[in-house]
């Protein structure tokens, strides 16, 4: 009896599930993933709300709008250098020799900066001069041989015309004796002969002193202009060796100066830079798509430091664009400004537009650069999400154009992470 019935109990276990019981346990587990999935999005939710909807006040930064002028402006960098600078440079190739006066020395007009040794350029221009005195020469050598050329042609011509005088002559009477019947017809014509032929040598001589006077005058002509550029290469010379006296040609501070002694130096090398250290500019480089902005004319404000600022206009676009760098000069309203000082680097913000009377609000983390964007407003212990339009904008201010009242606090914050929601809570 009992292993029977536990028998059966065994052969029970192993039949198959009736159908409804399957159904029901798939419709129960069906049930219990969604009451799970529900919990989850409800703690999610929970917790959003609990922490995403509030925010801590102290951690904000908070602006006020207000009524008042913007610019829009570019940013840039900028160098200041000095207003006026007068470069030295060698006019010859030479050795430094001895350096007179060091940077920073107050230098008067004359006042000596380098020695340089112009030995070389010395013998150059004795050269040169040697070289002009033998062309020089050769000129009046050919003046001479003209002179000598010409009165021997002269001489030979002269004598031809007496020899046909005589032929002529010798003609007339052989022409006379012949009528008498003394004479032949072949003795006038021998005299006629020899007198077509004195004439044409004549007339050789004649053309051969033209030409020989003209041959001569354009090799002395040739000759005086060779002469007259070796006189302007020796005057050119002249003034570099007097411009190798390295001295100064106006007042103001040595900036730099070349004090390596023994080296040479070639022509043009810049010895020497004195500046006038009471009035600055600024060289001014951006972006090069900012080209079509930038522009002769226009205004800059040129931070100085943290706190000062100076007003200036840009003189000259430069029109070449190096390394995709576009470079302009600034003329500064207040060219001495006591904190300019040489090679400063400095900010420029260049104004591309500007408007007065507009809202606007401290520049901050919270504006990213487009034209519409929603931003919090302040209100009582809560931050409304309003939509607004950006106008002009610079390193300091924002325009904004719509939905915002001067006076209304505006969260300028970064709230990247609170985008999607209308309304936080300021804890």
């Amino acid at each position: 009896m009992c292993f029977g019935t536990g028998l059966e109990i065994h052969l029970n276990m192993d039949r198959e599930l009736p159908k409804y019981i399957k159904i029901k346990r798939r419709r129960n587990i069906t049930i219990y993933s969604f009451m799970t999935i529900g919990l989850i999005v409800s703690s999610i939710w929970f917790l959003r709300n609990t922490f995403q909807n509030s925010v801590d006040g102290q951690r904000l930064l908070i602006a006020t709008a207000e009524m008042g002028p913007i610019e829009s402006t570019i940013t840039a960098s900028g160098e200041v250098i000095p207003e006026y600078e007068h470069v030295i440079t060698s006019s010859i190739q030479a050795n430094i020799q001895e350096v007179l006066a060091s940077v920073g020395t107050v230098v008067e007009p004359g006042m000596p900066i380098l020695q340089l040794d112009k030995s070389f350029a010395l013998i150059d221009y004795e050269k040169l001069e040697e070289e002009l005195k033998l062309k020089e020469n050769s000129i009046n050598k050919l003046r001479l041989d003209l002179q000598q050329k010409s009165h021997d042609l002269k001489i030979s011509d002269s004598t031809k015309g007496l020899d046909i005088v005589q032929l002529t002559a010798e003609l007339d009477d052989a022409i006379k004796l012949r009528d008498i019947g003394g004479g032949s017809q072949e003795a006038i014509d021998q005299i006629k002969t020899k007198l077509k032929k004195v004439q044409l040598e004549k007339r050789k001589l004649e053309y051969d002193l033209s030409i020989e006077e003209k041959q001569t005058q354009l090799s002395i002509r040739e000759l005086q202009l060779q002469a007259n550029i070796q006189r302007s290469s020796i005057n050119t010379m002249q003034e570099k060796l007097d411009r190798a006296n390295v001295v100064a040609q106006r007042k103001g501070v040595l900036t730099w100066v070349n004090e390596n002694l023994g080296t040479t130096v070639q022509e043009g090398e810049i010895l020497a830079r004195i500046a006038n250290l009471s009035s600055f500019k600024i060289v001014g480089t951006c972006s090069n798509i900012y080209a079509d902005q930038v522009l002769s004319g226009q205004r800059v404000i040129v931070q100085l430091n943290n706190e000062e600022t100076t007003l200036g206009t840009i003189v000259q676009v430069r029109p070449t664009v190096e390394n995709n760098v576009l470079t302009f000069d600034v003329q500064l309203d207040k060219s001495n400004h006591a904190q300019l000082r040489p090679n400063m680097r400095t900010e420029i913000f260049v104004i591309t537009a500007s408007k007065q009377n507009v809202v606007r609000v401290t520049n901050g983390p919270a504006f990213k650069g487009t034209n519409h964007q929603n931003v919090f407003i302040v209100d009582g212990e809560n931050a409304v999400s309003r939509a607004v339009k950006i106008g002009l904008h610079n390193f300091d201010y924002v325009e904004l154009e719509s939905n915002v009242q001067a006076g209304e606090k505006v969260i300028i914050s970064d709230m990247e992470r609170f985008e999607g929601l209308s309304n936080l809570k300021i804890k």
